[in-house]
C-alpha cells in the first residue's frame, strides 16, 4: 500500500484545510472549511472533481457523476429543474411505468420525433390537431376508422377516394355535386 502524506492546517483567517497526498497514484485530496464554504477536491494526473457547499447551495464539478440508490431517488425543486446534455445523447427509461405530467403546456421537439407503443397509443384532449408541412399519412394495417358527429374531408386541389375492394357511400340523404359528374 502506498504511503500517504496527511496534513492538517488551521488558521484563524483561512479556516481548516485537511490534505491527503498519494504520491504513488498522483492523487491529492483536500477538504477546506473557511467559515463560509466547505470545499472537497480530488485532483489526479488528468482529472479533478470538486464539491462546494455554502449555506445556500451545493455544487459538484466532475467528469462523471453517478447516483445509485437501492430504493428510490427523489429530486424536488420549488422553482426550476433543468437537465441538459450539451454534447451527446440523453435517455430516460423505466423498468415499469413512466409518467410525465405538467399543469401547464408540454412541448416535445426534435429533428425527428417518434412515439410508439407495443400495445396501444392514445392521444386525447378537448381538441386535437395533427399537421404536417409537406405530407401526412395515417394508416392501419388491419383497420382504419375516422368518426364523429360531423366529419369533413376537404382538399384544395384533388380529392380522391378509392378502394381496391368494395366501396360504399351511404347516408339518409346523399348529395353529389360538381360541374361535371362522371359515373361508371
Amino acid at each position: 500500500m502506498a504511503k500517504l502524506v496527511c496534513t492538517l492546517e488551521m488558521s484563524k483567517e483561512r479556516g481548516v484545510t485537511i490534505t491527503v497526498v498519494n504520491a504513488d497514484a498522483s492523487i491529492t485530496q483536500t477538504i477546506t472549511m473557511n467559515g463560509t464554504s466547505v470545499v472537497m477536491k480530488v485532483v489526479g494526473e488528468q482529472d479533478e472533481s470538486t464539491l462546494t457547499q455554502t449555506a445556500d447551495a451545493i455544487k459538484i464539478a466532475c467528469k462523471d457523476f453517478e447516483v445509485a440508490a437501492s430504493n428510490s431517488i427523489v429530486c424536488k425543486a420549488a422553482k426550476t429543474v433543468a437537465i441538459e446534455s450539451s454534447e451527446s445523447d440523453m435517455s430516460l427509461s423505466s423498468g415499469a411505468k413512466l409518467t410525465q405530467k405538467a399543469t401547464g403546456d408540454v412541448a416535445i421537439s426534435g429533428a425527428n420525433s417518434t412515439l410508439s407503443a407495443t400495445s396501444a397509443v392514445k392521444l386525447a384532449g378537448s381538441t386535437a390537431e395533427v399537421a404536417a408541412q409537406t405530407s401526412l399519412t395515417m394508416k392501419g394495417s388491419a383497420d382504419a376508422k375516422l368518426s364523429g358527429p360531423s366529419v369533413t374531408v376537404s382538399a384544395d386541389a384533388t380529392l380522391s377516394l378509392k378502394s381496391s375492394g368494395m366501396a360504399s357511400l351511404e347516408g339518409s340523404m346523399t348529395t353529389i355535386k360538381g360541374s361535371l359528374i362522371k359515373a361508371g
